[in-house]
């Protein structure tokens, strides 16, 4: 029988005090660390995109990979309206942005038409720059929602005129005309370039660092990708990106793929792939931002699902799908959320839409 012999190792006097202090400093930085916030914060909301609309870049867009799986924290939205039990992107948009239920149609006002203040109003300090990208027009129901607050989000041009008033430094997407082909003849272009912004009518035009920027590139919204859009949604995103975050300013920016929604209302499944291949690019391009520069927030997520897309066998041939739909309209389905970067796992779970805006504050430590 082989005998164990056990060493007793005697440490000098203090190792264990010492010991034990390291580990706690150790623990106490590493909580700091957890603790420690983004200082960039990327919203991107694909409107109409519910499970279906991701899973079509599968199984109808003959894509093996996508960026969603990129993704590490992953929840689920419940977004019905104050008004109704099915929501529309102003209502929708305007929980993200403000943090509150509201009715159909409210941008950035609560169910009683009371202003409430957007995070862009909202953000710790003059510290950050702040941008939107949409395909849509610029005054649309989702990106309004970022810097104006009017009752009715048909009030396009009165939208219009919130944006020279407002904090954002960066913009890019359609809705010319409601800045400068208005009935009431103004021209908010004009007023615009007075509030110190550059206005261009082509993305590729080079700019002035010292001005904030305008990209009017379309009279109302942009063209569909099958119309020859192009590169225009990860191109933007990534100027938006570069531009905002110049002199190591801190930034929030909300990039939107408006025309999902678009392809859902026409019941039109390949307009849906395609504007969904565009946004699977273009977050491609978001997440390669924010995996180099280590310290920036990305939540992916919709307004509400459109179409109730499904993805369906072809007379019960289980090897072809096929896309199908159940509505022209919008559905009450939950809708998925996607997280990257610091604080992502706060967004694990099943939760209310407005929530997100709180808890994105939350990890900047923001007043409300």
């Amino acid at each position: 029988m082989i005998g164990k012999t056990i060493h007793k190792i005697v440490r000098p006097s203090g190792f264990n005090t010492v010991l034990t202090l390291f580990m706690l400093l150790t623990c106490m930085g590493l909580k700091a660390q957890e603790r420690q916030g983004p200082n960039k914060v990327i919203m991107v909301i694909g409107d109409g995109m519910g499970l279906t609309q991701i899973t079509s870049l599968y199984e109808l867009g003959g894509q093996d990979r996508s960026n969603f799986e990129r993704f590490d924290h992953i929840g689920l939205l419940r977004n019905n309206a104050s008004s109704h039990r099915i929501t529309d992107s102003a209502a929708g948009a305007t929980a993200y942005a403000c943090g509150v239920k509201t009715y159909n149609g409210s941008i950035g006002m609560d169910s009683d038409t009371l202003i409430v203040k957007n995070i862009v109003e909202v953000l710790p300090d003059e510290h950050w720059n702040t941008g939107l990208v949409a395909t849509s027009s610029i005054t649309h129901a989702t990106p309004a929602s970022y810097f104006s607050h009017v009752k009715w989000r048909k009030q396009e041009d009165d939208i219009a005129s919130w944006m020279h008033r407002s904090k954002i430094d960066f913009f890019a997407g359609g809705g010319k005309r409601f800045f400068e082909e208005r009935q009431d003849g103004l021209n908010y272009s004009d007023s615009l370039r007075t509030s110190g912004f550059e206005v261009s009518y082509k993305l590729n035009d080079s700019k002035q660092s010292n001005k904030k920027l305008a990209y009017l590139l379309a009279k109302e919204g942009m063209p569909k990708m099958s119309e020859g859009r192009g590169d225009f949604l990860p191109n933007a995103s990534k100027m938006a990106m570069d531009y905002l975050s110049r002199d190591g300013k801190n930034f929030f920016l909300m990039v939107e793929g408006s025309q999902i929604d678009w392809g859902g209302h026409a019941n039109d499944a390949n307009y849906i792939i395609t504007e969904m291949q565009d946004f699977d690019k273009a977050l491609g391009v978001i997440l390669d931002y924010a995996e180099k520069d280590g310290n920036t927030l990305v939540v992916v997520t919709a307004d509400h699902e459109t179409g109730g897309f499904a993805l369906s066998s072809d007379k019960n041939n289980y090897d072809q799908v096929v896309g199908t739909f159940s509505t022209g309209g919008h559905t009450s389905t939950m809708i998925p959320v996607f997280a990257y970067g610091p604080g992502s796992g706060e967004f694990n779970g099943i939760y209310s839409n407005f929530e997100v805006f709180h808890k994105i504050l939350d990890l900047l430590k923001a007043d409300k």
